[in-house]
């Protein structure tokens, strides 16, 4: 079952006169519980593609459904609560919030869940935080983290709201190589236990090597599909 379909999907923005074509025509399908890379160099429209999947920005043309649902046809309302409750994201910059320590950085998306008893929320948080080996940093704030375990909790607030779709953009550009193949392992792993979709993008070779699936782009376009064991 798909649970992205990207149809001949275009995107084009006007930097003053020029127009520069970001997506020239991708179409894309993506099965429930894949790890899935979108690979290709800078500018190849990489991020552009996450974007769309994670209902950020809308085609210039084409359609783009995430759950059978066509996205761009959605109020801004509508979409907020799409993102919130279907899509959980995974920044190479980590973007946790300073003042908040490890479990609250967890925990926060779960706070706009009003329905949720705080024992609840408690139990949930307490199952990723273990999933990504952070039992022991559970008071530290982000600046006393290494950049790596600074990723694993920005993972676990992903997982938290147990979204359908995960998206992780480059989410080992911060990271050194070492560090870097952890991650990935640990989201592969995540991945097999947790059934979530996940869709990372990078360009980094040796991180491609962990994905099941491989689609290539450059200049706006797929290039080849790699499967994968």
């Amino acid at each position: 079952m798909s649970v992205v379909e990207l149809r001949d999907v275009k995107k084009h923005y006007l930097l003053g006169d020029t127009r520069v074509d970001a997506l020239r025509g991708i179409s894309l399908s993506i099965e429930k519980g894949e790890f899935l890379a979108v690979a290709g160099p800078s500018g190849s429209g990489k991020s552009t593609i996450l974007n769309m999947i994670g209902c950020i920005d809308n085609p210039s043309d084409g359609e783009v459904l995430i759950d059978g649902t066509e996205v761009e046809h959605l109020s801004d309302t509508e979409l907020t609560r799409y993102r919130r409750t279907k899509i959980g994201f995974i920044f190479q910059s980590f973007n946790l919030i300073p003042v908040l320590n490890v479990y609250e950085n967890i925990e926060f998306p779960l706070l706009l869940r009003r329905s949720m008893t705080r024992k609840e929320r408690e139990q949930v948080v307490m199952r990723f935080v273990e999933e990504v080996g952070l039992g022991d940093r559970l008071k530290n704030k982000p600046n006393e983290l290494s950049g790596g375990q600074r990723q694993r909790v920005a993972i676990a607030r992903a997982l938290v709201t147990q979204p359908l779709i995960v998206l992780a953009d480059e989410p080992t550009a911060n990271l050194d190589s070492a560090t870097g193949h952890k991650i990935v392992e640990l989201m592969r792993t995540i991945n097999e236990v947790e059934k979530t979709t996940l869709v990372f993008s990078t360009h980094d070779s040796h991180i491609m090597e962990h994905a099941r699936k491989v689609v290539n782009i450059r200049d706006g376009l797929v290039t080849g599909v790699e499967t994968r064991g």
